[in-house]
């Protein structure tokens, strides 16, 4: 079985190749630049320097979100479209899950987040158990504060995992001291490669009923909601 799979949920654009349970390519590139411009010529690219055509693929997976409301749309609508003109199946992946596959060889709860802005984040709490990826908390569009005190609660030690490490580090240490394990540098960046493997033996989304997962409105859908909620009480 060949997969291609593609991440553009946040910042980093990352797509793979996998053969089988053998990964045979990948790119992922961690800069501000336009993922509707940059995806198509990655995957291109990658699909001939391992010599594999559009034709030869089983499954496209993608990460569905939550993220950037905009790359998740570009992702989603690039394997949509690639997997209806090949006639195969697509499967949606939650970008926090598959950030979490980096932490296949911790001992504890892995918290892969993402910043949504004024100290909210994107986040979900996870754990490798029998080889496998299990919930350990939904995902949450939520305060750092408020998360990290879930956390506390556990009592276990905690692997964080994230591009916007930086601008948590010191509240992250505050809440959890010494059960706060922070990643090396080369963890805290989301990889396709973990997307295909996820998403290599689950069932197929029907092409037009996968969407994304944002996990909160866009602001602009949020503040006409809320104008139409404020007619209708006035």
């Amino acid at each position: 079985m060949k997969i291609l799979a593609m991440d553009t949920s946040n910042q980093v654009l990352s797509v793979a190749l996998l053969e089988d349970k053998q990964i045979i390519g990948e790119i992922t590139t961690n800069i501000a630049k336009n993922h509707s411009v940059r995806l198509m010529p990655a995957v291109e690219k990658l699909m001939q320097d391992v010599h594999i055509t559009p034709s030869e693929l089983d499954r496209i997976v993608v990460a569905k979100g939550p993220g950037s409301f905009t790359g998740v749309r570009i992702g989603l609508a690039t394997a949509k479209t690639m997997a209806w003109a090949l006639n195969i199946p697509v499967i949606g992946v939650s970008s926090l899950e598959a950030f979490a596959y980096q932490g296949i060889l911790f001992d504890g709860i892995i918290c892969p987040f993402f910043d949504a802005r004024r100290g909210l984040v994107y986040t979900g709490a996870y754990r490798w158990k029998n080889g496998k990826l299990e919930t350990v908390m939904e995902e949450e569009n939520i305060l750092m504060t408020e998360w990290l005190a879930k956390l506390k609660e556990t009592g276990e030690n905690v692997l964080f995992l994230s591009q916007d490490i930086d601008a948590f580090k010191e509240v992250i240490k505050e809440h959890l001291q010494d059960k706060a394990v922070i990643a090396d540098s080369s963890f805290q960046l989301p990889r396709a490669a973990h997307l295909a493997l996820l998403g290599r033996e689950r069932e197929a989304d029907s092409v037009h009923a996968l969407v994304p997962n944002y996990l909160r409105l866009a602001e602009a859908e949020a503040n006409w909601q809320k104008q139409q909620k404020e007619q209708a009480d006035s």
